[in-house]
């Protein structure tokens, strides 16, 4: 491949190996993943995207879609590093609640679209994180336990499909395609706009508690009693947060509530009962600001981090996850899942149920000096929960090193790896983690 003939096929700009600009443009959001690729194409629109895909296909080339790279594998060497991010349209239908969200569009926009009418879609705890590529990897939003997975909302895809051809998918015009879509990663089609069903949102209640970290048993206690009979309007997540040196430690709770305060307040009493809070930001928000309650880096980082799916929160649980110091981590993240999460039927999407109550995320810095440490001391928190580590993965959450078959039953599995062969002959698309690997 030459400059002239890629920078022939599209409109957008294209970066090859040694231009200007190629190395922070080859770059993912998750700082320090290697992405050895041959060439950067950032799309103008739907029809270059479709002009690189017929490129690709008679080139015997392959591309892998990227509106930033947060779910960044590595797995990229020699393919076109395709970057989405001008795809980024976003248009709201009120009175169908429905909103068309280009490829490249982020769900902090998103939510301040939608909000305005009092609307809401399946939104993560990030505000910078693209809404195709969330939906396309089932998306664990902060109302999944009421509303599903975040993919259980598209109602239509925008694709190009393997031929270069332009095609609007959904569950009528091709039921196995639409299931893959929802759930199952890039690996079928380009996905150049996502169209989501949104739901009312007259209230939302939301925001974070702060406590020292001596309070740590006590908030993981607390924890536990109020998700024990959460119904499933309403989402809370602790956090363990060791800052750098000499910062202390604190532990966080991180709440939503699809209702009223008064009604919040008495489904988190426990948490009321703690003393030596150093912070209480919780009131009626406004879902825009969503992306605040967790309030994550919006620019890239150095990150490092491993999740699991947990089948309890039993006492020797608590006992691992509080009772030693975190250190060389900087968090450790439990989320409450359930609700409608646990009874996706056979309609639903690629990711199906998931059964695992609790979701555990443990974060530390690709630094100098930890790159061994963090990945040590996740592992030996992991060994220590034994048998309440269920093995599954949410795909979203796979890193470097990990692949698509943790993240699915081996019935979806197969079906998905039959759906790419049919559908994607000549491996012309590749995920962050593809099916086939």
């Amino acid at each position: 491949m030459t400059s002239e003939n890629l920078r022939n096929v599209v409109k957008g700009r294209v970066l090859l190996p040694g231009d200007s600009g190629f190395d922070q443009a080859s770059s993912p959001w998750t700082v320090g993943v290697p992405q050895p690729v041959s060439a950067v194409v950032e799309a103008e629109d739907a029809a270059d995207v479709a002009a690189l895909v017929r490129h690709a296909r008679d080139a015997g080339l392959t591309i892998a879609a990227q509106p930033s790279g947060h779910g960044a594998s590595g797995d990229v060497e020699g393919v076109i590093l395709l970057r989405t991010g001008r795809l980024d349209g976003v248009e709201v239908d009120p009175s169908a609640r429905v909103v068309r969200v280009g490829a490249g569009a982020r769900w902090g926009r998103v939510l301040a679209a939608t909000g305005a009418h009092g609307l809401a879609g399946p939104a993560g705890s990030s505000p910078v994180v693209s809404v195709a590529g969330f939906v396309a990897g089932g998306g664990l939003s902060w109302f999944s336990r009421k509303h599903g997975w975040g993919a259980d909302s598209v109602r239509a895809f925008e694709v190009v499909d393997a031929g270069g051809e332009q095609v609007r998918v959904t569950a009528e015009s091709d039921a196995d395609l639409f299931w893959a879509l929802r759930g199952g990663g890039g690996d079928f089609a380009m996905i150049t706009a996502v169209e989501l069903e949104l739901f009312p949102l007259p209230v939302l209640y939301g925001g974070r508690l702060v406590w020292p970290g001596d309070r740590t048993g006590e908030v993981f206690e607390a924890f536990r009693q109020v998700t024990a009979g959460a119904p499933d309007e309403l989402s809370v997540w602790v956090n363990r947060v060791q800052p750098p040196s000499p910062a202390p430690a604190i532990v966080t709770v991180d709440v939503t509530y699809l209702g009223g305060a008064d009604e919040a307040r008495d489904l988190l009493a426990p948490f009321e009962k703690i003393g030596g809070v150093l912070s209480d930001n919780r009131a009626i928000m406004d879902v825009a600001n969503l992306g605040g309650i967790a309030d994550e880096p919006v620019d890239p980082s150095p990150s490092l981090s491993r999740a699991e799916l947990l089948t309890g929160l039993d006492d020797a649980v608590l006992e691992a996850l509080t009772a030693e110091p975190l250190a060389p981590l900087l968090n450790l993240h439990l989320r409450h899942l359930g609700g409608a999460l646990a009874e996706a039927g056979p309609a639903g999407g690629a990711g199906g149920a998931l059964a695992e109550p609790y979701l555990l995320y443990l974060l530390g810095l690709r630094l100098p000096g930890l790159a061994e440490a963090v990945p040590a001391r996740q592992e030996e928190l992991v060994r220590r929960l034994g048998g309440r580590v269920s093995g599954r993965k949410p795909y979203t959450f796979l890193v470097p090193g990990e692949g698509a078959a943790q993240a699915f039953g081996a019935e979806a599995l197969t079906r998905l790896r039959e759906i790419k062969k049919s559908r994607d002959p000549g491996q012309v698309f590749r995920a962050n983690f593809p099916v086939l690997g």
